[in-house]
This record gives structure tokens, C-alpha cells and sequence, in this order.
């Protein structure tokens, strides 16, 4: 006999956890399983010896979505949001170099040579539209602007987000607000102006309230595994742990309304049972899809198996303030390629958010990759 629910997600980190959520909360009957003790997959968060240190993402990029959220899981008094103005540095010649943070900044940059300030002017003033194949991030900035932007700036800028090579990665994909800028305007500041200052007439006052927040870093004061617990919370027992996912099967089609189409057989401690659904979502790395799916269709495979994940470490280490001799008073640093560094920046934790330090200590998490 099996069981039966509407919707299944396989995966509990924050895809699957938010996947969940909003299934149930549409009402619809939904059930999440991982084979990890816990949920949030790479986000955990640890107190150690005073300090409040992060095992996989740092910090979020806060948006109307995630605050409304946050109200609905009562989590608004708990966020802790970093100051905007933060200074922002990039390693270059063994020391660093701010950021700009403003197009004025940006063109009154010693990181940029004369032909970058030409050609950002070039693309105010100018036309230009992209190719009709999609182009990697690489491509896009030598195209548009200059290989020194490239390696200075955007390079080490996406790294730090995706921890990819911008050779491979996708301007459509990873940035398609770029790519949408020069289709609609014929230059990315012009189009990119306009997409701030549009405000729809047919909004609504709390519409216009949400375009109008800012996006600002943001955590928890207990760390980021507070919206983790909240969210798992919420689901209570339609969320199982230490249960994998190990075969899906496809049912005869049917036309009777919600009828399950899928079987997917569980295992855990008590042994295995099957469970039928209607709707299914696999929130799992594209390698364990692979293995799920290739028996339903051996065409699933290579596509979802050949992903290309970058392995990165994460390594915070805390040390007494008075043993540090720079100015750590800002967001931290990213690192360029060039540099032939491992690392890809550092974050300074202990500047951003409260907490996570004990007094006279401050806590940096770098990443290698």
C-alpha cells in the first residue's frame, strides 16, 4: 500500500524547504525528504567559543519577497541587515583598491585604464545589440567594455557570487538583467537607468512600497540557519530527515483529476516504503537527479550529469583586533585571477553583522577555489 500526497520535493536545503512551504501554504498537500540529519543542505550555521560563524553562504541579498516572508515566519525582529555603504575592496598589486560604488566613481577609477573610461562613455552615448547566440560573461565585457574590467572587477565580482570561471558562465543565465538593458535600450547604463527609475502607473501604493526597498545584505542575529529552522518548522511532520530518496517510477496515465503520476520509493532507518504523487520536484544537485531520473528515460542523463559544479572551501578564522593592522572596516575584499591566489575573497564578517565575534575579536571567512 502506498502512500499517497499531492506533491513531493526531494531535497531539503533552501529550494526545496521554500519549494515546500509555498506548496503547502497554496494548499497543497506536500511532503519534503532528505537523506541528511538536518535540513538547509549548505547553509549552517555554528556558535563556537563566542564566535557565530557560517559553513556555507555568508550573508543574502535582501528583496519584498524574502521580507514578506520573513513576517509570515515572524523573523523581521531577528534580521540584521549590513550597512550599504560598506566599503567594498579588490586585491590588486598586493594591496586594496575600493571598489566604486557610483558610474561617477566607477569612471574616476585608478582600477581602470584610459580605453575602459572610452568605452563605458562609448556605451552611454551609443548602440549596440547583442548577438543572437548567448555569450559567456567573458565575451560580454571584452565586447561592451575591456579585458583590464574584466580582470579587475568583474572577474573577481563573479567569482565571488557563483565561485564560476566567467568564460563558461552564461550573461543570459547569471545576469540576464545585462542582457535585457542592451536588447531594450541599445546600452547597458541607459537601460539599466531606465529599469531603476520605471515605476508602473498601474501599481498598487504597496506595490510601490516594495519596488521602493533597497537591496541590502542581510542575515539573522543566530545566522542564516534561523530561516532555515523557521521554514522546517513550519512544515513539522510533512518534513522527514534521514529518508532517501532511492527510485522513481512513472504511473499509468490517468485522467481522473489529481491523480498521481509518479511512485518514488523512500528508505530510512524503519526500512522502505512508496510513496505516489501528483506533482514532484527534485531540488537535489543535478548528479543525484541524473541517478533518479536516467531510469525513466535514459536521456535524462548526460545533460543533468555533465553540470559542472566549482568546489569551494570555506575557512573562517578569528583573530584579536589588536592584531590587525589594516582597516577592516568594510564588507572585504575579492581577489583576480591574475593574482594566482587560491583565494577567491574574504568576507570581514564582524563588520557586518553583530555578533559574530566576542569583544576585542573579529571573525573572516575566506573562500578557496
Amino acid at each position: 500500500m502506498s502512500k499517497k500526497v499531492q506533491a513531493l520535493v526531494i531535497g531539503a536545503g533552501i529550494s526545496g524547504l521554500a519549494a515546500a512551504y509555498y506548496l503547502n501554504k497554496a494548499h497543497i498537500e506536500t511532503l519534503l525528504v532528505d537523506a541528511a540529519d538536518r535540513p538547509g543542505g549548505v547553509i549552517h550555521s555554528i556558535a563556537r567559543d563566542d564566535y557565530l560563524v557560517e559553513c556555507g553562504p555568508q550573508s543574502f541579498s535582501g528583496s519584498p519577497a524574502l521580507t514578506a516572508l520573513f513576517a509570515e515566519l515572524n523573523l523581521l525582529p531577528e534580521r540584521v541587515t549590513a550597512n550599504p555603504k560598506a566599503p567594498r575592496y579588490v586585491f590588486i598589486n598586493s594591496a586594496l583598491q575600493p571598489v566604486p560604488m557610483s558610474p561617477g566613481a566607477l569612471l574616476a577609477s585608478p582600477l581602470l585604464g584610459g580605453g575602459t573610461r572610452v568605452a563605458l562613455l562609448r556605451d552611454l552615448l551609443g548602440r549596440s545589440q547583442p548577438p543572437d547566440p548567448d555569450e559567456s560573461i567573458g565575451q560580454f565585457v571584452r565586447r561592451k567594455f575591456s579585458p583590464t574590467l574584466l580582470e579587475r572587477l568583474v572577474g573577481p565580482f563573479v567569482s565571488g557570487i557563483y565561485a564560476g570561471d566567467p568564460e563558461k558562465l552564461s550573461l543570459r543565465s547569471a545576469f540576464p538583467a545585462l542582457h535585457e538593458a542592451e536588447m531594450n535600450s541599445g546600452s547597458i547604463l541607459r537601460g539599466m537607468f531606465r529599469k531603476k527609475k520605471k515605476n508602473p502607473n498601474n501599481s498598487t501604493e504597496k506595490d510601490a512600497a516594495q519596488k521602493r526597498e533597497k537591496p541590502t545584505v542581510q542575515s539573522f542575529r543566530e545566522g542564516n540557519q534561523q530561516l532555515i529552522l523557521a521554514l522546517a518548522a513550519s512544515l513539522g511532520e510533512r518534513l522527514l530527515l534521514n529518508t532517501e530518496a532511492i527510485a522513481i517510477s512513472a504511473l499509468s496515465a490517468s485522467s481522473e483529476p489529481q491523480a498521481s503520476r509518479f511512485r518514488v520509493t523512500l528508505r530510512n532507518a524503519q526500512g522502505q516504503e512508496n510513496v505516489e504523487c501528483e506533482r514532484l520536484i527534485l531540488a537535489v544537485p543535478t548528479n543525484a537527479a541524473a541517478q533518479l531520473l536516467s531510469p525513466l528515460h535514459a536521456a535524462f542523463f548526460d545533460p543533468l550529469n555533465s553540470v559542472e559544479y566549482a568546489g569551494v572551501a570555506v575557512v573562517s578564522l578569528g583573530y584579536p583586533t589588536q592584531a590587525i593592522q589594516a582597516d577592516t572596516n568594510g564588507f572585504g575584499f575579492l581577489v583576480p585571477r591574475s593574482s594566482g591566489l587560491a583565494v577567491l575573497g574574504t568576507v570581514w564578517n564582524s563588520s557586518l553583522f553583530p555578533g559574530r565575534a566576542p569583544a576585542g575579536h573579529a571573525l573572516f571567512t575566506s573562500f578557496l577555489g
